[in-house]
Order: C-alpha cells, then structure tokens, then sequence
C-alpha cells in the first residue's frame, strides 16, 4: 500500500461498528408519502458509471473523475460521493477502498498543500466477508441478521494536509459486500446474504441524499457517482439485470467501452441495452489498445455521443498509477466538463419546460385559464406504472408519482413489460418498419388477430378489422351493425334510401369517443353541447339505465323515476357484497320483470316515427361508462337489452375501449354480462398503452353482409398506419402478458380473473365518509364520487382540486372527471399498492373534510 508522509496527515481511523448504527445516513420522514419513492436531487450532478464488460477499468474511471472534480479550479470547496451499491470479492477486493486510498495519493502528487478529509463505509457485509475482514482482531460475538448479513458495516476515515479548514471532502461507500469475487446473484446465493431490488434501491436512495443541498446553502460543489458491477446487463444481487435493478433512478450514464480486439461490437451493444432502457448515456470513455475503436464508434454514434480515449493502463501490478493518472489527465478535465455541461443543460431545460409548453401547447380537456405555470406536471421519465417527474422546490429534483390515471385509461405494464415491449417494439420496427395492410399479411398482425379471436373474441367473433382508435372502432362498428341491419331486416330491396332513418339504441351517460360520427351515437352531455359540436344532434333512443354504487358499505341499485318499480323488494336492489350485483340468478327477481317491460316499451315507442326511423344498432359500454363519470350499470339490466335487441334482430355493439383487457377485472367485459355482442370495439389497454391501435371485432354474419361482387358492397373504411406492426406487435406482448399467471401474479389461475386489487374493507369504510356520494371498486378502477352541492356537482366542478394537489404532493397522480375521482391501477400493479394508495386518499379526505368546514364556517362569520 501507498505510505502517506505523516505530516499530511492529522488522524486516520479504522473502526467496525454495528449496522444497526445510521452510518451518517438519515432517513428522513416520509410525511403524507404513500409509498417510499424513488427519488433523487438535482441540485448537483449524478452519474452512474456503467462498463460494455467487466475488467475494463470502470473504478480508474470513478477515480479519474474524482480527481478531477476534487482538484477542480472551482473557488468553492467540492466534494465527490462514490457509491458501489454492490460489490463482490470483498475484503480482498473493495473499488471503494481504491477509490478511498488512490485519491489522496494523486492530490498529494499534484497540490501537496491540498486538504481533504476522506471517509470509506462499507454498510452492509456478508457473514463470510465479515469473518475475513475482522480476522483474529475482534474477540466479540459476531451475529448474523435475518437476510445473511454481518452485524458489522466498517468505516475508516482521514485527514490529508495541516489546518482546520478541508477544501475537499471525499465519501466513499459501499451498500453490499460479499466474499467471492463472482457475480453479485451467484455471491448471494452462496453466501445466504441475499437482498432484495427494493432494498438496493431504498438504500441507494438514501446514499444519493448526501450533499443534497449543499450547494444551495453556498458550501461545496458536489459530483456523485454510482459505479455499477460487471457489464451493463450483468445480473445483481437478486439476479435482475442491473441495466433493469436501476431504472427507477435513470440517472445520467457514462458508458466505459471496450477499446480491445471486439470490443466494438460489446459496446455497441451495451449503449442500446441502456438506450433503449430509456437511459442518458453521455459521454463513452475506453483505453487505447492502439485498434482506434473509437472511431468506428463515433461513426456509428453520427458524433451524438462524445467518445474519449484514455491512455494504455499499465500491466505492471506494482506501478501505483500515478503517471497514468497524470497522463490521463486532460481526458478526464474533458469528460468532468461534459458532465456538467449536461446536467447544467438539463436542469435549464426541466425549469423552461412549464412556460413553454403553456406558450404552445393546446391540451385536450383543459381549460387553459385555470392551468397555472405551478400545475403543470414535468415528467422526465416512466418506469412500469411511476412517473418520475420534476419538482422545482429545493433546487429541484426528480421524485416517483403513481400514475392513478393509467395514463387516460391505456396504461397496464409494470416495468419488466415496458422493457420488453420496447425490445420487441424495436426489432419490429427493424424488421417492418411500416407496410401497408390490405390484401397483405405479416406475423404480427397475423398473430395479435388469432390472440384477438382466441381472448376477447373466443365464442362469438370470426372477424378482425383493425384502425388506430377507439374513437374511430366506434365509427367502423356503426358501419358495420348498420349494414348488418339492412340487411337482415331486407331494407336495402327496392326501397328508397332517403325514406331510411337509422339510429342507435344507446345509454344516457354514454361516451363513445370525438369523432362525429360516434358522438353523433352518445346521449347529451357536456362532450356534445353547442360549444363543442354544433352538428351534434344525437341520432338515438338513449335509455335512462339503472346504476350501482356502494354507499355506506351497502351496494345499492338507483333505479330511474320513468320505471314504474313499485313492486320491486328492497332484496333485489340492496346487495352485501359486489358478486351478488353480478350473479345471474337475478334474471329470475321481480326487478328483472320491471326491467324487461320498460326496455320493450322503449324500444316500441321510439320505433314510431314519421319517417322509416330504425333502431339500426345497439351500443353500450359494458358495466362501466368512463367518460360519463365512472357510473356503474345494472348488469341486469344491460343483459336484458342485449337480449331485447338481439331478438328485434338489432345488431348489438360493445364499446370495450375502456373497460377490455383486465381493465374490471376479467379479460372482456362481456364475462361480466354473461351475454355476447354481434360487434366489439377495443383499444387503450390492448397495447399495454405504449402505443395507439383500436381493433373491431365482428362475427362472421357480420362480416358476410359485405360480401359481394362489387368493391362498392365492402367497407371503404381505413387508415394509412391500419394494422401497423409496431402497435400488433405490441398488443401479442400485452395479451400475453396480463393472461399468463407467470409474469401477472394478479391472474388466478383456471379462473381467468384477477385477484381483488382493492382492499374490500377500506372500500366499504371509505363509502362511509361524510364527504363521499358513492363508490365504485371494480377491477383496477377505484372511483369516488365528492358529495357536493347541485350548483358544484358535473363535469365542470372544480371542488376536487384542491385534494388531488395534495394527493399529487402526496405521489399520486389523478385527474377528475368533475366532482367524481379515480384511481386506475394496470392488472399487474400490487394489491399492497392499492391498499397504500386507498389509505392515503383517505387520510386526505378527512383534511379535505376539515379544509371546508373552515371555509363554509368563515363565509358563516
């Protein structure tokens, strides 16, 4: 080991302490925060540093830095963080240890009149390791925690140079240590010292937090780096690939290349195994073997990338590197300065972001007057179901939010799928980019069509035809069950085409999608007034239908005042639980007589007309209406108008947009209603939401109604991207997916449903609050609707703004639908994650409760 001259140093201390210590970390309270976020400053630079394999030199590279950064030319005093989440061939082996013992050498040989105060803590140690290190110098008991670890985490520090005041402050730390120098999944696993991704994340977070605001507070400089283990894809402790263990953070990435004899290729590969991860990776850094690699690098990069060369390291294991490191010099200046040239860059471009986008920007669904420059939400990245987005408060940082919308209802892959469908998504693209559909075929749409047939379709549909949205599924649907009718009803024989009236048969509160021809088939709402669609003029028998709620931990049915319900008992519309609500034996109770006769006088009532006016269609949106405010449906009553129509030979829609693919908890909604449609649309969750596609499903006599000699007899409906592979592609990986219980752990087996996601008791008690209407918890939909007053209640209101704020603050992202909000979680999310959720809003509505009675008793006084 190097010998430093006694007179720089004024202590140097080694000492073992037990890990139930604080090791200087502080784990802050985590206020009104439902779940332990991943999270992590902005208000100095954070890099990991990454290697296309191991042995290349990653820990010279942390070092190099280091160096850098600590003898910057910066006025101000710096200090460098070095984190090595996971180590192996510990004691013998410790990158920390190095980085710990070299730094103090080179400052020494570059500014002897340096100061700097350097600290090494290993946190967490396996037994074996611990027993190594500790060797025959401790005669204490040595006990061992419940996942393998030592008792022990060691730490030594000390002082370089004379004086009381410290330029530079070098932390180093290593998070876990094992023994053999093997991977960190095989080291655990020999060891009996296993730990979990979350806890490696949880810990990491904690190690990021040091500096966190020095800067602010007119003190040091600060640069962290995380110095990863192995290759860019080699497995962690757990056996996750560490590309995929760190990807909550996607912290800014300095890719250490391979500048052997095959090493272009191995760092080609690890940039887009971190690319296509959604990482940053700044700058490549590799040591000249004379090969010149970097220049077929930078020619595949097209100059994006900056790539530095690094001088030969010397083979010699006695040379203590101090002429490499000053031979190395210049480079590592260089890559100190694009590092923060980019995280300057960036920093900028997050705080502009909400201006600008005010400036341009034109939202859907958003009244741009009550949108604040404070409102608007930065989101920089997305892992599985978490936003990470921008917090501007303490010169900013980026923090996890759930996204509870499912990002407007498409959202379902949790983060090994959204890997997985960016791979896949990218070979398609690579091997397809885009071809066109009619009269062609190819494997993924070919595949995502027998998926379709074989899932939602199995029983009833023959036929696919695919379109970009649900919106526009809808349109196609229309055409289709229209054509259906006349046919089956022979009204395209010798009768006047102008003397046909054709209109839907559909629900009050129905939302079918933008398009004209879909809102033309939706009853009045606020999506149809004068202000947003002066055409509108609503072509259909819209039905008053019965709902479902829970109040008070009671499921009630509210049956509309044109029923005559005289006769119905209080059994037949008051339920324990939510599976009675479903259950077909209520085909046979006395609200399904009620139900039947006011659906056949409607239906007889509206088909007169003075013209030849048909209920050419039926469309609903199966059990739940979205748009119309997250209103549940008598599935009752649902089925006895399918059946109704399906017997007056009315073809019969289902808008499974929203509610298909496991969005209520079954694959198709259908399954709930216990009945099948002549014609589906689906959408949204279908791609897992990574990408637009909308498919209409039909049944064969469907399909046969545009069979003819004449082109003019099929449907001329289409787009340019119909059935493009990318979105196919995507959709086989979803449908997959979420019905295999091997990668769903929500599926119950043989049963083709998912497991209770919300916790039923908590429900019940939150359907009890003075401040809620009613509720709804179907599947991965949790719904409340705000008891208000009449003048605040609908669309427009604005009284829930307040509580989802402090929701947000609380990381829960949610939109309302007026005074009704929810919470959307993907059929893969944790029940745990719900109940936290679930528990959070509950805690928030008794503020909400409290924040207006103040208010009301102010306006009082």
């Amino acid at each position: 080991m190097f010998q430093h001259p006694p007179l720089f140093f004024t202590h140097s201390r080694h000492f073992l302490r037990r890990r139930h210590h604080n090791y200087h970390l502080s784990t802050p309270p985590l206020l009104h925060r439902f779940l332990s976020t991943i999270s992590h400053t902005l208000s100095h630079p954070i890099y990991t540093i990454w290697a296309a394999n191991t042995g290349l030199g990653k820990t010279l590279v942390s070092t190099g830095l280091a160096a850098s950064s600590l003898l910057s030319s910066s006025p101000s005093p710096s200090k460098l963080v070095y984190i090595k989440p996971l180590q192996t061939g510990f004691p013998l082996d410790s990158d920390s240890a190095f980085v710990y013992r070299k730094i103090p050498q080179i400052l020494l040989h570059r500014n002897p009149q340096s100061t700097l105060l350097a600290s090494n803590q290993t946190l967490n140690v396996s037994m074996q390791a611990e027993k190594l290190k500790i060797g025959n110098n401790f005669s204490g008991e040595v006990r061992t925690s419940k996942n393998g670890f030592g008792d022990f985490g060691y730490y030594e520090e000390r002082k370089l140079g004379i004086g009381e005041e410290v330029e530079s402050e070098l932390i180093c730390k290593t998070m876990y240590a094992w023994k053999e120098a093997i991977s960190p999944h095989l080291a655990a696993e020999r060891e009996g010292a296993n730990v979990e991704d979350s806890d490696v994340l949880a810990l990491l977070k904690r190690c990021l937090e040091i500096g966190v605001g020095s800067k602010r507070n007119g003190g040091s400089t600060v640069l962290s780096l995380v110095e990863t283990a192995g290759g860019v894809a080699s497995p962690g402790s757990s056996g996750s690939l560490q590309c995929d263990l760190y990807r909550p953070f996607r912290l800014p990435s300095i890719l250490v290349g391979d500048g052997r004899l095959g090493g272009i290729s191995g760092t080609i590969s690890a940039y887009e195994s971190l690319t296509i991860r959604g990482y940053d990776v700044v700058a490549i850094v590799l040591e000249d073997h004379g090969l010149k690699n970097e220049v077929p690098l930078l020619s595949y990069l097209r100059n994006r990338v900056p790539v530095l060369v690094l001088p030969s390291i010397p083979k010699d294991p006695s040379d203590n590197l101090m002429e490499w490191f000053v031979e190395s010099k210049t480079v590592f200046d260089s890559l100190n300065v694009i590092m923060m040239s980019s995280h300057q860059k960036r920093t900028d471009r997050l705080h502009e972001m909400p201006k600008k986008a005010q400036e341009i920007f034109w939202w859907p669904f958003t009244q741009h007057k009550l949108v604040s420059e404070e409102k608007v939400t930065v989101i920089d990245s997305r892992c599985g179901e978490n936003f990470s987005v921008h917090k501007v408060k303490d010169d900013g940082c980026i923090t996890e939010m759930f996204d509870a919308c499912a990002s407007w209802w498409t959202q379902g892959p949790n983060a090994a799928l959204q890997i997985k469908l960016a791979r896949d998504m990218g070979y398609t693209a690579a091997r397809f980019g885009h071809v066109m559909f009619p009269e062609n075929v190819y494997e993924p749409v070919l595949e995502c069509a027998e998926l379709l047939l074989q899932g939602v379709g199995k029983g009833w549909a023959s036929r696919a035809y695919f379109s970009d949205n649900g919106s526009t599924a809808i349109e196609i649907a229309l055409k289709m069950a229209f054509r259906k009718f006349l046919v089956d009803n022979e009204l395209l024989l010798d009768t006047d085409e102008n003397s046909i009236e054709l209109k839907v048969v559909a629900l009050k509160g129905s939302y079918h999608g933008d398009t004209l021809g879909a809102m033309e088939a939706q009853a009045p709402s606020p999506y149809t007034g004068f202000l947003q669609q002066p055409w509108y003029t609503g072509r259909g028998f819209f039905l008053d239908p019965p709902l479902v709620c829970m109040c008070d931990g009671v499921w009630k049915i509210s049956i509309p005042g044109n029923m005559k319900a005289d006769n119905v008992i209080l059994e037949d519309t008051s339920f324990k639980s939510r599976n009675e609500v479903f259950n077909k034996s209520r085909d046979d109770s006395s609200l399904a007589e009620v139900y039947s006769s006011y659906i056949s006088q409607e239906l007889k009532l509206n088909s007169r007309s003075k013209k030849l006016s048909h209920a050419g269609a039926l469309i609903i949106e199966p059990v739940i209406q979205g748009a119309g405010g997250m209103l549940m449906v008598d599935p009752l009553f649902q089925r006895l108008l399918v059946k109704e129509c399906q017997n007056r030979k009315i073809p019969v829609i289902f808008d499974e947009v929203f509610t298909g693919f496991w969005r209520l908890g079954v694959e198709s909604a259908a399954e709930l209603l216990f009945c099948q449609p002549d014609i589906a649309c689906y959408a949204k969750l279908m791609t897992g939401g990574i990408i637009p596609l909308a498919v209409t499903l039909a049944t064969n006599d469907v399909f046969e109604s545009f069979v003819g000699d004449s082109k003019l007899k099929a449907l001329l409906h289409g787009h340019s991207y119909s059935a493009h592979a990318l979105g196919c592609a995507a959709a086989c990986n979803s449908i997959k997916w979420f019905k295999d219980s091997q990668t769903n752990p929500n599926l119950i087996p043989q049963q083709n449903l998912l497991t209770e996601l919300w916790d039923t008791e908590l429900v019940q008690k939150i359907s009890f609050h003075p401040k809620v209407e009613r509720v709804v918890s179907l599947g991965t939909l949790f719904a409340v609707e705000l008891q208000v007053e009449d003048s605040e209640a609908g669309y427009a209101s604005v009284c829930a703004t307040s509580l989802l704020l402090k929701l947000r603050e609380d990381g829960i992202y949610m939109r309302p639908l007026g005074n009704v909000i929810y919470m959307m979680c993907g059929p893969c999310t944790s029940p745990h994650v719900c109940l936290q959720m679930l528990e959070t809003l509950y805690t928030r509505l008794n503020g909400f409760r409290h924040d207006k009675i103040e208010k009301d008793s102010e306006i009082q006084s």
